[in-house]
Order: structure tokens, then sequence, then C-alpha cells
């Protein structure tokens, strides 16, 4: 078995069966995404539509493709055709242009709705006001070809682990306030990555984005253990 392989059924024994990974390629050659595939995993995450597409074109086409990374308005287009899930929509512009790139393939994509909740301000993502605002009105209501599923979070990063658990409470609470808005399917809360994904899930995370731990840091070969 690979160190990929190995890394992957640990981080998978860690989680419990209700709980998605994501296994984020970002960086990582194909090759190195290869062999997760073989180990019976299909659900990536990338942050780089132009390298998301280049992987698509050279993976198995079973594979589940998630963007996770920030993404701009005008490189939606490499991404609409095939895209499962894109985590990280965090303004109206962004959702009504993926509506559009959206119609434009004939198919609906499933989006999250990216909420700032971290200390730093170079964290993206919107504030829970706004965004309650934004879901009510017409213009929202007016975008068929996108399915929101659910929201997606990045905590402050520290070595707290008391502030980490309050921003994991916070996206849990406004999961919860924006549930009455949407149907049965809004029922993903993306967060935890691989330093905190354990106490993510222990504050109610459905989608854990996990990188360094199965594939190593950017320029190893081998993962982290």
């Amino acid at each position: 078995m690979s160190d990929i392989a190995c890394q992957l059924s640990f981080v998978r024994s860690t989680l419990p069966a209700e709980v998605t990974l994501v296994a984020v390629s970002k960086t990582h050659p194909a090759e190195m995404i290869r062999e997760a595939y073989d180990a019976g995993h299909r659900i990536f995450g990338e942050s780089r539509p132009q390298e998301l597409r280049e992987k698509y074109e050279a993976l198995p086409k079973d594979i589940e493709w998630h963007m996770i990374g920030h993404l701009q308005t005008n490189k939606i287009k490499y991404i609409a055709p095939f895209v499962a899930l894109i985590h990280s929509v965090d303004s109206a512009r962004l959702a009504e242009a993926i509506q559009r790139e959206a119609a434009k393939c004939g198919r609906t994509i499933e989006i999250l709705l990216e909420i700032h909740v971290a200390e730093e301000d170079t964290k993206t993502g919107w504030n829970i006001g706004e965004l309650k605002n934004y879901v009510g009105t017409a213009p929202f209501a007016r975008m068929p070809n996108i399915c929101v599923r659910g929201v997606m979070g990045i905590a402050t990063n520290t070595d707290d682990g008391a502030v980490i658990r309050r921003d994991f409470d916070e996206l849990r609470r406004c999961f919860e306030l924006l549930q009455p808005y949407f149907g049965p399917r809004f029922n993903t809360l993306s967060m935890g990555m691989s330093h905190d994904y354990p106490l993510a899930v222990e504050c109610g995370s459905t989608m854990v984005r996990v990188g360094s731990l199965i594939f190593g840091r950017r320029g190893l070969k081998k993962p982290v253990l």
C-alpha cells in the first residue's frame, strides 16, 4: 500500500460515516491523485480553475471535482461544464455569474455559500446579515441553474482551540439560520482542514477538506505522518 493510500485510510478511520472527505489535491500532480483514486477515493478539491480543468481532462471521469478556492467570475467558464460543487461562493456577483455559466452549459451547478467567521480580514466570505438579506431577494430566487447545498467557512489560523471552536460554532449557527430558506438538500456544512478537522467534526461538520495529511505539503513527495 502506498503512503497516500495509508494516509487516506487513516483519515477515513477518524471520520464518522456521515462526514464526507474531500481530498485536497491542489498543487499536487495528477499521478498523486491517481494513487488516491486507485485506493478508492473519488472526491478531490482544487483551488485554481485552470489547474482543475487540466486535471479533469487527464484523470478518470468518475472523479467528483470540488472547487474550494477563491473563484474569479472570469474563470468560472473553465470549470462550469463539469464541476460537482463550488465551496467558495462569497458574493452575489459570483453567484449570478455561476448561474449564467451553468445556463450556458445546460446544467445545474451545486454551490456552498462561504461565510466569513475568522479573525483575519484577509479571509473572504459573506457577513451573515448581508447573506440572509440576499437569499430572500427576487434576484436570488431567479437562479434556476444553481442549487445551494449549504455553507463553507475557514476558522482563524491559530493554535488556540477555543478560538477555532468558536468559529466552527458560529458557522454551524449560520448554517442553522439559513436552513429555513432552502429545502432538504441544504445539508452540507463544509468546515475543517488537516490541522483542525477533528474539532470541526465535533462541532457538526458534514464535509472536511484534508490535503497535507494525505498528500504531504507542497513540494514534498510523501505525506506528513
